[in-house]
């Protein structure tokens, strides 16, 4: 709880305050903002994919901005490798990290067909010379594949190549492939239907997991198009939030798979197998080895034919950064404390991964996921700079995050990378996609991660004679274009002040529909402080149809709406800022689950994407929920759950997927330099 913070009447003080009254305004320029958005938003910036060229361009505009506008820089001049030039320039505002921007061939890939039985089944044809493939014309090793070399290993066609066991469906059952090489065609027993059963597992990371937990040496995916080139998997991408997959994956050309089969004795009509294939499950039939109760038609081995394989990838390594800059308090002791005020300016370049457009190449233009944002703070430091202003009391700390979009990559690499301390940073309030404002409606999260959030915005809104009704609402930026529903959200409905000339006063807030959310985490960027125990706000409009796609453009923004969120929000910073006591972190109670994956149990822990190392490490675990029970605590590193190794986070929501409600089990984690073993029993998901 807040020991002291603002009450009713400290508020309407700091208003009425001739002072302030007597001082320039320094209000949102709707203008500014317009040019902001259009120029993060143009084709120019290409969609500012973390490590391109548009996103260095968009880092050196803010960096210009900050320096405009007075911003202290936030890079001293003892930073290591930093030449004197660059220590007088925008650079100084950069906090760089590490990034894989991409993937690309490395030397040394082969793929090698030896068959090993002279006489095939009769009408099959006849292969019996070896057959080396050509990589990139015959077949290509994934973004995420592991470097390393098969040779002469026996191959077996395992389908589809899934394993569900909340499905009771396993197309690794009744043989074994430890030691080979297996074979899956791509796409699910559900067909083209993307809210089947089956939809998680057109993930094809979700296959390499099966195929390495089944003991395959590597799996090689075939290719759904009968042109090679027109394969979307061809085109090598990587995720940083992931890492490889723990044994070579590659995706085969649809003649180079008819070559395997027809050396293993397979029928090699590749449509009648997919059409068998589907049919046979639609009508749940069982095949494989007798009273193995498999749904699937289990693994066919290849014993004939043996395949050498050799992958590799090389990763692209660039700099990314965040952008920092620092607008120094006034009083002597509480400048020291810092209020860090963020907005990612990365968005995803020309589609690919986490695109939700039909095709790609074309420019997302992110003009509110997250131009608007990041608008929103080149405007709040033009203002708190400014000589208009009163002069804040604490440090206010302004950070443009890159690598979001990637897992929330660069605020997580700042709370690890702290350029002023963490444990001074009081408060963060984050903005993403706060430019499509609908009806006055703004959504708040975080009010539960501090005792006084709550008491802030209600105290402001008391005295704009505000009232206040509970209604069910959602909440929460989306990862994949749908909202997580949340149960219950405290919705304030303001009125318009009956005085008008004090209205201005106010920085011209207009009435505002809020819905407040207790949760301090989410898919952006205040995450990655709640998990550090920093209370937290965000802010956003709501989601849109044009969401992660190209028609997300500038010229959809609601500018006028935006300059009222600023103001407030403006108001919300000038309210912590002139309480003598600091925000105090709460646990926010978790006001839903959500739903993740379709899995039907949860555990309560809260991943940290950002992270490449080998196990899942843990920003933080739920309050009261199954793994703080077990005695699970952020900072821990699952290295394995219910028998299944871990490596990244698929592996992690893999092994979710095969557990089942109050049924105990087995995780082992690292912490510091402990390695322990500890039970935990999951919940039911509601």
């Amino acid at each position: 709880m807040f020991r002291t913070f603002l009450n009713i009447s400290l508020i309407v003080a700091l208003a009425l305050s001739p002072v302030l009254a007597q001082q320039p305004a320094a209000t949102p320029s709707v203008e500014r903002l317009r040019a902001h958005i259009n120029y993060l938003a143009s084709d120019k910036l290409e969609g500012r994919r973390t490590g391109s060229e548009g996103a260095n361009l968009a880092a050196e505009y803010i960096a210009k901005e900050f320096s405009r506008y007075g911003l202290q820089r936030s890079i001293g001049w003892d930073t290591p490798g930093m030449s004197i030039l660059e220590a007088d320039s925008p650079n100084r505002y950069l906090q760089k990290f590490p990034y894989v921007a991409g993937v690309e061939i490395g030397n040394g890939n082969t793929l090698r067909l030896t068959p090993q039985n002279p006489i095939p089944p009769t009408g099959q044809g006849t292969i019996a010379e070896p057959i080396d493939f050509r990589v990139g014309e015959d077949w290509m090793p994934l973004g995420f594949s592991s470097n390393g070399r098969v040779a002469l290993a026996p191959a077996a066609f395992v389908h589809y190549g899934i394993t569900a066991t909340d499905l009771n469906f396993d197309d690794y059952k009744g043989q074994s492939v430890k030691g080979n090489i297996a074979i899956a065609l791509q796409g699910t027993p559900d067909g083209d239907n993307p809210h089947g059963q089956f939809a998680r597992y057109e993930d094809v990371r979700w296959k390499a997991i099966a195929a390495r937990n089944a003991g395959a040496k590597a799996l090689l995916l075939i290719s759904r198009q009968e042109n090679f080139k027109d394969e979307p998997l061809v085109r090598l991408r990587y995720d940083n939030s992931v890492g490889d997959a723990g044994l070579p994956v590659v995706v085969i050309s649809r003649q180079a798979a008819r070559h395997i089969l027809l050396a293993g004795g397979q029928q090699v009509d590749l449509a009648n197998i997919e059409k068998f294939l589907l049919e046979t499950v639609a009508r749940k039939v069982e095949f494989g080895p007798p009273g193995n109760g498999n749904k699937s038609p289990g693994v066919t081995l290849l014993s004939w034919p043996v395949i050498s394989l050799e992958t590799s990838v090389a990763r692209r390594e660039v700099e990314a950064a965040n952008v920092v800059g620092i607008v120094n308090g006034a009083d002597p002791i509480l400048k020291n404390e810092f209020i860090v005020i963020g907005a990612h300016y990365d968005h995803l370049g020309r589609g690919g991964e986490g695109s939700l457009a039909p095709r790609e190449g074309d420019i997302h233009h992110g003009a509110d996921d997250n131009a608007s944002g990041t608008a929103g703070l080149l405007e709040l430091a033009r203002i708190f700079a400014s000589s208009g202003s009163p002069r804040p009391r604490r440090t206010i700390v302004f950070i443009a995050f890159s690598g979001e979009e990637e897992g929330l990559l660069g605020s997580s690499y700042y709370v690890n990378h702290p350029l002023r301390p963490l444990e001074n940073t009081v408060a963060m309030i984050n903005m993403d996609m706060i430019g499509r404002m609908k009806d006055n409606k703004l959504i708040v999260g975080g009010v539960g991660t501090a005792g006084g959030w709550r008491k802030v915005i209600d105290s402001s809104a008391k005295f704009w004679g505000i009232g206040v009704t509970p209604v069910p609402a959602s909440y929460g930026k989306p990862l994949d274009g749908t909202l997580t529903a949340k149960p219950e959200a405290l919705a304030m409905r303001t009125n318009q002040s009956a005085n008008g000339s004090l209205t201005a006063s106010l920085d011209s807030i207009r009435a505002l529909d809020l819905t407040l959310s207790e949760d301090g985490y989410g898919p952006s960027d205040h995450s990655s402080f709640y998990a550090k125990k920093v209370p937290v706000l965000f802010l956003w409009t709501g989601t849109h149809e044009d969401y992660h796609k190209p028609s997300d453009t500038a010229d959809k923004i609601n500018y006028e709406d935006e300059s009222h969120i600023l103001s407030f929000v403006a108001r919300i910073i000038r309210s912590i800022d002139a309480s003598d006591e600091r925000p105090v972190y709460t646990v926010a109670k978790s006001e839903s689950q959500g739903r993740t994956m379709g899995f039907r149990v949860y555990l309560g822990t809260i991943p940290n994407y950002a992270d490449s190392g080998d196990g899942l490490l843990l920003d933080g675990v739920r309050d009261d929920s199954p793994a703080a029970k077990a005695g699970i605590r952020a900072g821990d590193r699952i290295v394995k759950l219910a028998g299944r190794e871990v490596h990244n986070v698929y592996d992690y929501t893999y092994a979710l997927g095969e557990m089942k409600a109050g049924q105990e089990y087995e995780v082992e984690l690292v912490r510091g330099t402990e390695r322990m073993k500890l039970t935990i029993t999951p919940a039911a998901r509601k």
